[in-house]
């Protein structure tokens, strides 16, 4: 555990920042569960919709480096890739 004031606060802050971070990549990852979701059902309107969601979302995340920027696009690409092979 920290002993001085320094760490104690630098501690708390790291404490915040987590639980901060883990709701937008929980946020992240259920946005893309409803991308995939609509393209396992082959509802094309649905995949573009939940998409239009996700990807603000995710850039979002990876601006506020929760997640790394390549990690984002490729989600990103992979998800729209996906959605325009549907018919």
């Amino acid at each position: 555990m920290a002993n001085h004031k320094s760490a104690i606060k630098r501690a708390r802050q790291n404490a915040v920042r987590n639980l901060r971070n883990k709701a937008v990549r929980t946020r992240v990852k259920s946005l893309i569960k409803d991308v995939r979701k609509a393209i396992q059902e082959n509802s094309k309107e649905n995949a573009i919709g939940a998409l239009k969601v996700a990807v603000p979302t995710i850039d979002a995340a990876a601006g506020k480096r929760v997640i790394h920027r390549n990690n984002a696009a490729r989600k990103i690409s992979r998800l729209t890739q996906q959605v325009n092979a549907l018919g």
